[in-house]
């Protein structure tokens, strides 16, 4: 072989172990494919929801912060708060000497009018007995005209007296009603079973009645805690879409790890606006099932999640895994390198997205987008994770 043939071939042994050096250097000291979390494209249902802006709170179906009708010094308070009590049972009295003394004497004067009746009306029988036999007398010629009209006469004013004492009974009886009315304003009474949640006032403490237009805090506040609604604001842009009867899930601060079944009961046919706050729809939902294992206490906050539109066996995603622009990071299998993807989409939710167009069932995008160093053209290496459920934010 010629010297030059020689060198040649000397320099393409170099330049390949040189190549093959560098190969290695670089295999062995590339940085490790990222490790991220992929879920699969799959199908499910998604559902359309509408949440509140603020949060709700429960409510009882019936609260009556009840005052005495009329004012007057508090003589008897014969519940504590906290306490149940029954309907019609007497709460509170307020002090009544004067009406009771004004009922009794409205009994006596019907039992004084009761015996006059008895004997005003029995001279009144007995006076028109004796104007028919002066009649018949009269008839046999044995007394006079004027005897005959006198005993009439008689007979006439004795039954128009015996008119008057029965209108005097009723009288009485009607003194003794106003007097029994005057009594019930002094007495207050639950008009429900339930809680005692407050009571303003003590014994001979003054309590004042409201005022028209004038709030003044009640004697007494009782609740039905038996029936158990939320009240929630709901933005006017999306009122639209919420009807009666449509299904809601309920969450409570005070039990996050729970959530309840509901049905929307009332949607408020006004928008709520107040200063500095968006403009709102109040709505309100019932338990599907009372709960019993918990306490629910009115006054807890609550949120609503309201499904009004549900679609069954479509593509979907997890709403975390989207991008700004529709777009995803798929994980393409055959070179283990992520690649951006832009979709349409359909339904979404907090949790789940539909996606009608750009992606397979069975294909893998990234759920972890901030993790750092994750975007389109990084070589991964998939961990074993499912989708991570998104909470609602509220």
């Amino acid at each position: 072989m010629a010297l030059p043939q020689r060198r040649i071939f000397r320099y393409l042994v170099w330049a390949v172990a040189a190549a093959l050096l560098a190969g290695a250097s670089w295999y062995l000291t590339r940085p490790a494919p990222l490790r991220v979390a992929l879920t699969k494209v799959e199908r499910g249902a998604v559902e359309a929801t509408v949440s509140n802006t603020r949060a709700g709170t429960i409510e009882a179906c019936r609260r009556a912060k009840m005052s005495p009708p009329a004012g007057g010094q508090i003589a008897h308070l014969l519940v504590k708060k906290g306490e149940r009590v029954k309907a019609d049972q007497v709460l509170l009295e307020l002090w009544n000497d004067d009406l009771e003394a004004q009922a009794r004497l409205a009994e006596q004067q019907l039992n004084t009018a009761s015996m006059r009746v008895e004997e005003v009306c029995t001279l009144a029988d007995q006076s028109s007995k004796q104007a028919v036999r002066a009649r018949q007398l009269r008839e046999r010629g044995f007394i006079s005209p004027e005897g005959l009209e006198r005993a009439e006469a008689d007979a006439k004013a004795k039954q128009a007296s015996c008119t008057a004492v029965r209108g005097e009974v009723g009288q009485a009886r009607s003194r003794i009603a106003v007097a029994q009315a005057g009594l019930r304003r002094m007495v207050l009474r639950a008009p429900f079973d339930g809680v005692v949640a407050d009571i303003s006032g003590e014994l001979g403490e003054y309590a004042t009645p409201s005022p028209p237009g004038i709030p003044t805090p009640p004697a007494i506040d009782l609740i039905d805690d038996s029936c158990l609604f939320v009240s929630a604001p709901i933005d006017e842009v999306d009122a639209s879409h919420v009807k009666v009867g449509l299904p809601a899930r309920i969450t409570l601060d005070a039990l996050r790890d729970k959530s309840f079944e509901g049905q929307v009961k009332r949607v408020a046919p006004y928008v709520i606006d107040l200063e500095k706050q968006a403009r709102t729809v109040e709505v309100e939902v019932d338990f599907a099932e009372p709960p019993q294992a918990d306490a629910l206490l009115v006054g807890y906050s609550a949120d609503v999640e309201i499904v009004h539109t549900v679609r069954d066996k479509v593509l979907r995603i997890p709403t975390q895994s989207l991008l700004e622009g529709k777009r995803v990071l798929l994980y393409r299998a055959s070179d283990g390198v992520l690649e951006e993807r832009t979709v349409k989409t359909g339904l979404a939710n907090w949790e789940y997205t539909e996606v009608t167009e750009g992606l397979a069932e069975g294909e893998r995008i990234v759920t972890a987008l901030d993790q750092a160093g994750v975007k389109a053209g990084v070589r991964v290496q998939p961990e074993e994770a499912g989708a991570r459920r998104a909470m609602p934010v509220r």
